[in-house]
């Protein structure tokens, strides 16, 4: 039932006290009455089975939180062979958009004839348009040695191919829930978007050119988030990654000869990421993937095109990434915020919220995500007055000092809010943790 905005500010003025502090008006049996319970929604950086973790002994603050993830309904015989990798692996967001980053670049090089990664580059948005349509690493490299024009289709990439961007045209979107500590796959719903007719329709370079300099083997180096606040994600893209490096090498590999792998850690950190980017430059990569967030992509890809290789992201989301000066070295698996931010601002409209409040990193997937929410939540018809926008520094190295929320914690308490939208990685615990040890009734 919803509660006129009179019938709000009625309430929240006898309970300015519970507002401004951590306990309510009144007696304990009183605060069940005036206190809505409130409702927590997260993005893909927090709806990952490894988050309640980062809670410790109150992992079971996250019962009850919901929210939306890049994520197609995947076969189980790629889970299957995703766990051969990794046995202990709990979550798979973001692995089939590595494991397609992979093999795209291996196939560009293939069909490309030669490891060059300006020739690389101009391959890619091709692959995945026109020609002939294929979908395992056997028969894609088989065609691509023939030179033949190909259409890859496989786990992340179903229906429409990339833009001209370099970007999926089509993406799929997850529903996630947490009962208790872990996302309840029963209640996991999917959800379409985007236009196959924005896939670009140019045909790729002509694929007999060969004889570049830049023979085998194909070099592709890792900048993944082995450390910092979005460690927890790792594991997903390093399996992906790995998977697919075995099953292209099994296959014979490119232009006759085994792909290397060289790891890397981009810390979610842009100088961990510089000099990781610096090392793979030194040792040969043709080909990096990554980074894990978008942020530290923007701020490696300068080193990036000046050291003359591509980048290639399964998992960089922030939508104005789509119109960076990129010199066509950029390109992601992973969709633009500018889909996943409809699909977010529904899930949190199903509950009928009175008051919502987004908390966002002050980063460019951060900040970038929120506004398109705030967009799409308005272009519904909330009212701009029942949105609360919060953003806050995030830590940018393991040794610094955990994100003092207090603040935040006593903007949200004023406003009234009863949903919370989290927009953030790991540090976003210490926010439900904040909420939670400041009197705020979490709804479970």
């Amino acid at each position: 039932m919803l509660i006129s905005r009179a019938a709000r500010a009625a309430t929240l003025a006898a309970c300015a006290t519970f507002l401004l502090a951590s306990s309510a008006c009144g007696t304990d049996e009183s605060d069940q009455v005036t206190a809505s319970p409130v409702r927590l929604y997260g993005t893909d950086g927090t709806m990952l089975n490894s988050f309640p973790t980062e809670l410790g002994d109150r992992a079971d603050l996250v019962d009850g939180m919901k929210g939306t993830t890049p994520l197609t309904p995947l076969p189980e015989d790629f889970k299957d062979r995703l766990r051969s990798i990794d046995p202990d692996l709990t979550s798979f967001v973001y692995a089939a958009e590595t494991y397609d980053a992979v093999l795209i670049s291996a196939l560009a090089a293939q069909l490309a004839g030669t490891t060059d990664p300006a020739a690389v580059a101009e391959q890619i948005v091709g692959i995945t348009n026109g020609g002939q349509r294929c979908e395992t690493a056997v028969t894609c490299l088989a065609l691509a040695r023939d030179r033949q024009d190909i259409e890859y289709r496989s786990v992340s990439i179903t229906r429409g191919g990339f833009t001209a961007a370099g970007e999926p045209s089509t993406a799929s979107y997850a529903t996630l829930h947490f009962d208790g500590k872990q996302i309840n796959d029963a209640k996991t719903e999917f959800l379409g978007a985007g236009f196959e007719s924005t896939a670009s329709n140019s045909p790729p370079p002509d694929a007999a050119r060969a004889g570049r300099n830049g023979k085998a083997p194909l070099v592709l180096g890792g900048l993944l988030p082995q450390t910092g606040d979005l460690a927890l994600s790792n594991p997903p893209l390093a399996a992906g990654a790995a998977l697919a490096i075995q099953e292209i090498n099994a296959a014979g590999g490119v232009l006759g000869a085994p792909v290397t792998w060289i790891d890397g850690d981009d810390g979610t950190n842009p100088t961990v990421a510089k000099a990781t980017v610096a090392r793979h430059a030194a040792a040969g990569v043709h080909v990096i993937i990554g980074a894990g967030a978008s942020g530290i992509s923007r701020a490696v890809l300068p080193d990036v095109v000046r050291a003359g290789l591509v980048l290639f992201s399964p998992s960089n989301t922030d939508a104005s990434l789509t119109e960076l000066d990129d010199e066509g070295r950029y390109f992601r698996t992973a969709p633009p915020d500018s889909l996943q931010g409809r699909a977010l601002a529904d899930v949190i409209l199903r509950d009928g919220p009175q008051q919502i409040a987004i908390v966002a990193r002050q980063d460019s997937y951060g900040e970038g995500l929120q506004n398109i929410v705030q967009s799409e939540l308005e272009r519904a018809g909330v009212d701009p007055d029942r949105l609360k926008l919060i953003t806050y520094q995030p830590p940018e190295g393991t040794d610094v000092a955990a994100v003092d929320f207090a603040s935040g914690v006593r903007e949200i308490k004023e406003s009234g809010a009863d949903a919370v939208l989290i927009i953030g990685f790991s540090e976003s615990a210490e926010l439900i943790r904040a909420l939670a040890d400041a009197g705020v009734p979490l709804h479970h």
